[in-house]
């Protein structure tokens, strides 16, 4: 058995990703983080949808379209394939652990 709160790396000079299922329709990853975001230039196009929930810690979603999203502990937010976004906060003094659901 395995925990999501558990096997935190010390160093987290960058943003973690980690596959925790992973099949031809659908993808579950955690991300850890702690102050990081989305360079200023990139964002995310992605082919699959998205559902996301920060399960511990704060962040916010910045869209293309200039709505942001702000996310604490339990929040989660559905995201349309194609939808432009990137990450534009994480909190620096606590870690954010997220949860997000790929699927086509």
């Amino acid at each position: 058995m395995k925990n999501l709160f558990s096997a935190i790396p010390d160093d987290l000079s960058a943003e973690v990703f980690e596959d925790l299922v992973s099949s031809q329709s659908v993808r579950i990853e955690r991300i850890i983080s702690r102050g990081h975001t989305t360079p200023e230039q990139d964002w995310y196009d992605q082919d699959e949808n998205e559902w996301v929930v920060v399960l511990q810690g704060a962040a916010r979603i910045l869209f293309a379209d200039g709505s942001e999203e702000s996310l604490g502990a339990g929040d989660f937010v559905s995201i349309p394939a194609h939808s432009r976004h990137r990450v534009s906060w994480t909190d620096p003094d606590q870690i954010t652990i997220w949860l997000a659901v790929f699927y086509r």
